[in-house]
């Protein structure tokens, strides 16, 4: 089976943990390609796709929005975000119509979290942006979501966490180039005050297991029903 990961930074896997060579070891057997890039806000990713032909796949995951919530406190954007919930929309709609075609089914992944404190402004908008992309993937049959913000607040709401988040371009670069090992990455997020993330973003350990276990819940799912329809 061919699956296709779409999305930005925490798809890469940089700055980080990286959940995809987890989904590497647990299915040897699959072929994974990742299509994550930093930065990546629908407005960038609509832009890659439009000029990049996609592979055909058995399964995509199309996980990305943070960046259009995360670069706004930001005193640089990587790339344009969109203007508001209308411009997001439209957009996602047009990343799903083409990620759709080429693969035979899509899971739309919500952004998970953007700081640790669930009740902080940015927070309060990915739910909102969680919605729409729910209400977008419901008109498509060949998609489903899986809401990774329910996953993290499920795991939030045991522990106390900072209000930590790296806004500043130079911290964020210090981390990409200096924590790559995950012992160091979890020894950062823990001094900071995190749990499930190493900048209130980007995954540590804990997180990366999270997410692979998400996605492998849904692989197995799809590998399920392909199964009982060959039947």
């Amino acid at each position: 089976m061919r699956i296709g990961l779409i999305g930005d930074s925490l798809t890469e896997g940089r700055p980080g943990v990286s959940f995809f060579h987890l989904l590497q070891e647990q299915y040897p057997h699959m072929t994974f390609v990742n299509l994550g890039k930093p930065g990546e806000s629908v407005k960038s990713l609509h832009s890659r796709l439009a000029k990049t032909k996609l592979e055909n796949f058995d399964l995509v995951f199309l996980w990305i929005g943070v960046n259009d919530v995360y670069s706004k406190l930001l005193s640089m954007q990587a790339q344009p975000v969109a203007k508001d919930h209308e411009e997001f929309r439209d957009y996602y709609q047009k990343i799903l119509e083409c990620v759709s075609s080429s693969s035979k089914s899509v899971i739309t992944v919500t952004p998970a979290i953007v700081g640790e404190n669930l009740n902080n402004v940015p927070n309060k908008e990915i739910k909102q942006l969680n919605t729409l992309i729910t209400s977008i993937t419901n008109k498509y049959g060949n998609a489903t979501t899986l809401n990774l913000h329910s996953v993290f607040e499920q795991h939030l709401s045991t522990v106390n966490s900072s209000d930590y988040i790296s806004t500043k371009v130079l911290r964020v670069m210090k981390d990409v180039l200096f924590y790559k090992k995950p012992s160091r990455i979890d020894k950062l997020s823990k001094k900071r005050g995190l749990h499930l993330t190493l900048d209130g973003i980007h995954l540590n350990s804990i997180g990366a297991q999270i997410v692979a276990e998400e996605y492998a819940k849904m692989i197995d799912q799809h590998q399920s029903t392909n199964k009982n329809a060959i039947q």
